[in-house]
C-alpha cells in the first residue's frame, strides 16, 4: 500500500499568533506604536495628536483592512505598479541613414508568377449519365459520338 501524505490546506490564512492577530499584524501595529512613542517624547501633546492620530490611523489600516481579499498593503503595492506602467505602448522605430538607404538600394520584389488555370466546362454530363443508367441503356444521349448504349448500338 503507498504511503499517505497530508496534503497542506488552508495555506493562505496567515498564522495567528496572540489571538486573531497574525504575525504580519502584529509586527505592523508595534512599527506603529514605535513611531508614535517617539512622536510623542519628541512632540508637544497637541502636535503629537494632531500628527499621530493620521499616523495610528494608517497603521491600524495597513494591519487589518483588506480589499479583494488582499491585504490592503498588496493593494497598494499593485496600484502602485499600475500606475507606474503606462496604459498604452507605442513603438516608434526611428531608421537610421544606413539603414534607409539600404531599404532604398534594395530591388522591387518580383511580381508573383500567374497560376495558370484550366478552364471549367460549359456544362456538366452528369444529369445525361445519370439518365442513362437510370433508363438501363434505352437513352442514348446526344449525338456526340459516344456510344452509351449498353448493347453497342446507337
Amino acid at each position: 500500500m503507498p504511503a499517505q501524505y497530508v496534503v497542506p490546506q488552508f495555506i493562505e490564512v496567515e498564522d495567528k499568533i496572540i489571538g486573531p492577530i497574525s504575525v504580519r499584524q502584529f509586527v505592523e501595529l508595534m512599527v506603529t506604536a514605535m513611531i508614535l512613542f517617539i512622536l510623542y517624547s519628541l512632540l508637544t501633546f497637541v502636535t503629537f495628536l494632531l500628527i499621530g492620530i493620521p499616523i495610528a490611523g494608517v497603521g491600524f489600516i495597513l494591519a487589518f483592512a483588506t480589499i479583494n481579499g488582499q491585504a490592503f498593503h498588496l493593494f497598494l503595492l499593485n496600484v502602485v505598479v499600475t500606475l507606474k506602467k503606462p496604459g498604452l505602448r507605442v513603438w516608434y522605430k526611428e531608421l537610421s541613414n544606413a539603414e534607409l538607404r539600404d531599404y532604398i538600394k534594395k530591388a522591387p520584389p518580383p511580381p508573383p508568377a500567374e497560376i495558370l488555370s484550366k478552364e471549367r466546362p460549359a456544362g456538366s454530363r452528369l444529369a445525361e449519365l445519370s439518365l442513362v443508367v437510370n433508363t438501363g441503356g434505352v437513352y442514348a444521349g446526344e449525338d456526340d459520338g459516344l456510344d452509351l448504349n449498353i448493347d453497342g448500338k446507337k
